[in-house]
């Protein structure tokens, strides 16, 4: 979705830059229309600050290549302006932020046809980087904070379909051979706790 939209132009350059934000931060839909100027720090490690339900706030870490898309896209604004604008310079809706996803996700399907069959919404972008943050060995309640995840709970539904993957490629490379208990691995009740504990 990242290589979708056209960045020759002044929309295309927006639309990179809110779907990157979205991919680094894993920020709700709510969080991303709703940055401004002064909620991003770029010295020292840049970060950006979201405001979550019940107006918390938190921060997360910036790519450089998140950096510098911002910083071309805010360029001389005010610091309480909002970064992502409609075509009209008015804040962007979240409307706007789930048509801007869908269209990117329709364009994406083109090379990858997988892709046309499945929802994708803001929230899907979310879901993507806590995945992704879980398979690179970030520990669950860092992942917690990053979200902003009042309860460990919540975060660990990304454990337990990070489980299922692991059970998924553990079966592509099962070797094929009697089972003397009469046991399928899937069915090992230790087994299937030592991969929980993975």
């Amino acid at each position: 979705m990242l290589a979708a939209p056209d960045q020759r132009t002044a929309q295309g350059q927006r639309d990179y830059a809110l779907l990157l934000l979205l991919y680094n931060t894993g920020a709700r839909a709510s969080e991303a229309i709703n940055v401004a100027v002064a909620d991003f720090q770029l010295a020292h490690v840049p970060a950006v600050k979201l405001w979550g339900k019940g107006n918390k706030s938190r921060s997360c870490p910036l790519w450089s290549i998140t950096v510098q898309t911002l910083v071309a896209l805010i360029g001389d604004r005010e610091a309480t302006a909002p970064v992502f604008l409609n075509r009209a310079q008015r804040p962007l809706t979240r409307f706007g932020l789930h048509t801007l996803v869908k269209r990117y996700a329709h364009k994406a399907a083109a090379p990858l046809p997988s892709l046309a069959t499945k929802r994708v919404s803001p929230h899907t972008i979310r879901h993507t980087t806590a995945v992704h943050l879980l398979r690179a060995g970030v520990d669950i309640n860092t992942i917690r904070a990053w979200l902003g995840h009042v309860s460990l709970q919540t975060t660990n539904i990304y454990a337990q379909v990070d489980l299922e993957m692991k059970a998924k490629a553990l079966a592509l490379c099962e070797v094929e051979a009697s089972h003397p208990s009469g046991v399928h691995w899937s069915d090992d009740q230790s087994l299937m706790a030592f991969l929980a504990n993975l």
